[in-house]
C-alpha cells in the first residue's frame, strides 16, 4: 500500500548544509568523513540517508544534531547558524529541538518503559505525557514493563517514545532498525512513520539497508563523504510492504 508523498517545493526548510567538510586527523593520517556535502532537509519530511558504512552518514547527523562541528562549511536550522553557536548554545539547541534514535537504546534498566520516557518529559517545557508518547508507538500495554521484560523491538520503540515525548520539531534516528530482524524492523519503522505522520516530526532516518529507502519521501545516497544524489518516492510504502 503506498502512503502521503510530500511537495517540498512550497515547504520550509528546517536545514541548509552547504559546502560541509569534516576532517579527521590521526598522526599523520588525515580522514575526510565529508567532504563538501550540500543538504537540505524540509519541514515535515521523512529523509532516508542510505549508504555503506563509513561513508559520512553518522557524521553528518551528529553536525545536524549538535553533537559535532564540522571542519568548514555553515548549518543552519532554520534561521540559526548552528555552525556560529558555543558548546551552551548547542546544549540549549539540542534540549529544545532535537530528539535522538539510535541503535543501541540505552535506556535505564531500573526504570520502567513509563519512567524511562518520564525522565525526559521532566526536562522539557511542552512535553507530551509518556503514555501518549508510548500509545503512539504502539506500546500503551507495556507501560509498567522493563527493559529486561521488553523485546528489541519494544525497548527500541520505548527509546523512540522517550525521544518524541518533548516534542522536538527534529527527530534524527542512527541505524534504529541496525540490530533487529525484518519482523521487528518493521513494527520499529511502523512507529517512525506514524510519529512523521500524526505528529509531522521531520524526521532523518540513517541505513544501509536499501530497502528501507522506500518508506521515506526522499533518499540521499552517500558515498566516501558525498551525496552522491537525491531520489525522491512519487510512491512510498507502508513499512509492511518493503522487501527486506
Amino acid at each position: 500500500m503506498a502512503i502521503e508523498s510530500l511537495d517540498t517545493v512550497d515547504s520550509v526548510i528546517v536545514f541548509r548544509a552547504r559546502d560541509v567538510t569534516k576532517v579527521y586527523h590521526t598522526g599523520d593520517l588525515e580522514v575526510r568523513a565529508l567532504d563538501g556535502v550540500d543538504f537540505e532537509l524540509f519541514e515535515g519530511e521523512m529523509l532516508v540517508l542510505l549508504g555503506p558504512s563509513g561513508s559520512g552518514k553518522s557524521t553528518l547527523l551528529n553536525i545536524l544534531g549538535g553533537l559535532d562541528r564540522p571542519t568548514s562549511g555553515t548549518v543552519r536550522f532554520k534561521k540559526t547558524n548552528l555552525t556560529r553557536l558555543d558548546e551552551s548554545g548547542l546544549t540549549d539547541y539540542r534540549r529544545k529541538h532535537v530528539g535522538f534514535v539510535f541503535q543501541f537504546y540505552n535506556l535505564i534498566p531500573s526504570l520502567t518503559a513509563r519512567e524511562n520516557v518520564g525522565l525526559v518529559t521532566e526536562i522539557a517545557s511542552n512535553p507530551m505525557r509518556p503514555e501518549e508518547a508510548l500509545s503512539l508507538v504502539g506500546l500503551s500495554h507495556r507501560l509498567d514493563h522493563f527493559p529486561s521484560q521488553l523485546s528489541g523491538g519494544e525497548q527500541q520503540r520505548v527509546a523512540i517514545a522517550r525521544a518524541i515525548a518533548k516534542r522536538p520539531e527534529v527527530l534524527l534516528c542512527d541505524e534504529p532498525t541496525g540490530a533487529l530482524d525484518s519482523k521487528t524492523g518493521t513494527l520499529v519503522l511502523d512507529a517512525l512513520v506514524s510519529v512523521n505522520r500524526e505528529l509531522g516530526t521531520t524526521t532523518a532516518v540513517i541505513t544501509h539497508n536499501r530497502s528501507i529507502k522506500d518508506v521515506a519521501h526522499r533518499v540521499a545516497f552517500f558515498a566516501d563523504g558525498k551525496i552522491t544524489r537525491v531520489e525522491k518516492n512519487t510512491q512510498r510504502l507502508e513499512p509492511a510492504d518493503i522487501t527486506w
